[in-house]
């Protein structure tokens, strides 16, 4: 199908919690393909469906140096975070132009369903602990930017809309 359109911010679907997918089939496995597409044309290190308006608990992560490794989620949720944090340059496709250093913790477990339709237990560290944390944060509805004080929140909108 190939690479999908980020919907910009403030779409009001960034701001949704996504429904729950039931079980994988072909039409979620094309998603998969069509976020991945997207992720790799960004370039970016992660996706989630609610990033291209859909609303489906999705998400890709491929954090990998050589890439062409995307781990493909369904309803993924954190089981356990590290208590050792760590600070990483954040950003959308959804709010182009701008950037933020967020502070995450530095590895996480994560259940969720893989593309076999099986639930899969996995640990993710840096970069892509970082990843997984920001996709699930757009699953739940929420921006990397409202890890933010109020202050910096507003002035990284104001400087992406000059952008615009």
């Amino acid at each position: 199908m190939g690479g999908r359109r980020c919907i910009p911010w403030p779409d009001k679907r960034l701001r949704m919690v996504s429904v729950p997918v039931e079980g994988i089939d072909s039409d979620i496995r094309a998603i998969w393909d069509d976020m991945i597409d997207t992720m790799e044309a960004m370039p970016g290190v992660g996706l989630a469906a609610p990033q291209i308006g859909i609303n489906l608990r999705l998400a890709v992560v491929d954090a990998s140096e050589e890439r062409g490794q995307a781990v493909r989620m369904a309803n993924p949720e954190i089981l356990h975070a590290s208590v050792e944090f760590h600070a990483h340059d954040e950003a959308s496709p959804n709010l182009p132009g701008v950037s933020a250093e967020i502070l995450r913790p530095r590895g996480v477990t994560v259940r969720f369903m893989n593309a076999d339709g099986e639930m899969e237990q996995r640990d993710f560290v840096g970069l892509w602990a970082t990843s997984v944390q920001h996709q699930i944060d757009h699953l739940n509805g929420k921006m990397f930017f409202d890890r933010l004080s109020r202050t910096r929140r507003q002035m990284l909108i104001k400087k992406a809309e000059k952008l615009r």
